[in-house]
């Protein structure tokens, strides 16, 4: 066995879960590095919340290996590992005040009743709670008792924070300014988060690098704007954003970047995997990378087109444009952009455009 990196906070190295005849993890590795905000994004049942609770300690792995800082957990309990779990649901004791649950946790460690103190208020300071010790939960907004769960977690001083969509059940706005609240929080007290969310701006706000899962796989593992600019296969561009796929087959390749025939129009893109000419490809094109115009535009992957629906939805508009014999284009235009499109409607003629670089050649 390869001794583990101390530079990871968590290492899962060839970890295969099984339910039953259920596989729900099929091989993963990953590594988590000391220190950073990492988030475990995908679809139901794509095995992010299974991953923490390994992690956790709540399941075993059927085979494979998970450490959390430097050292192999085995069949380590829960209890004995050096993490803490925010639930989304919370799981405060509505019967007990602020204190009593943040403390909760070191007085079944026997931890002496003046360091409970000191540690206890410490932790509420860290998540913006002092005065509200005396309160109980149902006292509390859902803010206040998410920040609540977090302290009680806190306290503990784990190394390695684990949350599972512990925003779920607040409401947009609220869960807008955990979002910022949460990473500010990961950057004062300087452990390491592991979050599980399906929401992807949350991941893409908060996180330092975004594992993107589907059906126990792990698919890419990149910061944020890596994830979003550079997807690796059509699962991970669909499900980060909204994306044109124009399906096409390589006609001419160069250094970097290809030619593709896309109904009767040559879209050029750009890709990772040199593909071969003549085989059928996918070309990815997030909808605010297009420009639109009603005057004719210059660069590669220019055409004209027809407005077929306009849906504004305030900072932005968003368009649906036919081009050639069957191409149906979605593109998002800000409205303060002075391009001249905020001006067109359905029925109107225009023009789009976009780089070779913001189009992306996919496997599948």
């Amino acid at each position: 066995m390869n001794s583990p990196d101390p530079g990871y906070a968590v290492e899962l190295r060839h970890v295969t879960k099984r339910f039953g005849e259920t596989l729900a993890l099929d091989d993963i590795t990953l590594q988590i590095r000391d220190g950073e905000f990492f988030s475990m994004l995908g679809p139901s049942g794509c095995g992010k919340t299974t991953s923490l609770r390994l992690m956790a300690g709540f399941e075993l792995p059927t085979e494979g290996e998970v450490f959390i800082g430097a050292e192999l957990q085995g069949k380590r309990p829960a209890f004995q590992r050096p993490v803490n779990t925010v639930f989304q649901n919370y799981a405060l004791f509505p019967h007990m005040s602020v204190f009593e649950n943040t403390a909760f946790g070191l007085e079944m460690q026997h931890v002496p009743r003046s360091e409970i103190r000191d540690r206890v208020h410490q932790a509420l300071e860290m998540v913006q709670l002092p005065g509200k010790e005396d309160r109980t939960p149902r006292q509390l907004s859902g803010g206040q008792q998410q920040r609540v769960a977090l302290a009680r977690a806190l306290v503990n001083r784990p190394k390695v924070l684990l949350l599972d969509e512990p925003l779920g059940a607040l409401d947009l706005k609220l869960r807008k300014a955990m979002e910022l609240e949460l990473k500010a929080l990961q950057e004062r007290v300087g452990i390491t988060f592991v979050y599980v969310t399906h929401d992807q701006e949350e991941a893409l706000t908060m996180s330092d690098r975004i594992a993107v899962m589907n059906l126990g796989h792990v698919l890419q593992v990149g910061g944020p704007t890596e994830i979003y600019e550079s997807p690796v296969n059509r699962f991970v561009a669909d499900f980060i954003g909204e994306t044109n796929f124009l399906e096409g087959k390589v006609t001419a390749l160069e250094e970097g970047s290809a030619d593709v025939a896309v109904d009767s129009l040559h879209v050029r893109g750009t890709y990772s995997e040199p593909p071969k000419v003549g085989q059928t490809v996918t070309v990815a094109v997030r909808p605010e990378k297009i420009r639109l115009s009603i005057q004719p535009l210059d660069g590669p992957n220019t055409f004209e087109g027809r407005i077929e629906d306009m849906t504004y939805i305030g900072k932005d508009s968003d368009y649906r444009v036919a081009v050639g014999r069957s191409m149906r284009l979605r593109v998002r235009v800000q409205n303060q952009a002075a391009s001249g499109a905020t001006s067109l409607g359905p029925g109107d003629a225009a023009w789009v455009q976009w780089p070779a670089s913001s189009a992306r050649l996919l496997r599948e």
